[in-house]
């Protein structure tokens, strides 16, 4: 499967920082999902549950607080007030 490199990051620091293969989440306007080679975008994202997919098929929840999200050709960054992963 195609991977791009994810970046979680909040005040507290980076959560994660490597390689994905699905994101999703909350944005301003409504659910969504980005893989590798999603067209680029920027939109606000909101209080939510976050679901990543790593290179390895192995998934993981968290919850943002809200944030921004920059969808590159290689690169999707979230930049949350507060990122925790769920246990």
């Amino acid at each position: 499967m195609n991977t791009y490199r994810l970046i979680i990051s909040s005040p507290d620091g980076n959560a994660f920082d490597g390689q994905a293969s699905f994101l999703s989440l909350r944005g301003a306007n409504g659910d969504l999902a980005v893989m590798a080679g999603h067209i680029p975008f920027i939109t606000s994202v909101l209080s939510c549950e976050c679901k990543v997919i790593f290179e390895d098929d192995t998934e993981k929840t968290g919850h943002t607080d809200g944030g921004l999200l920059t969808v590159d050709s290689d690169k999707v960054t979230l930049l949350s007030g507060s990122f925790k992963w769920n246990e």
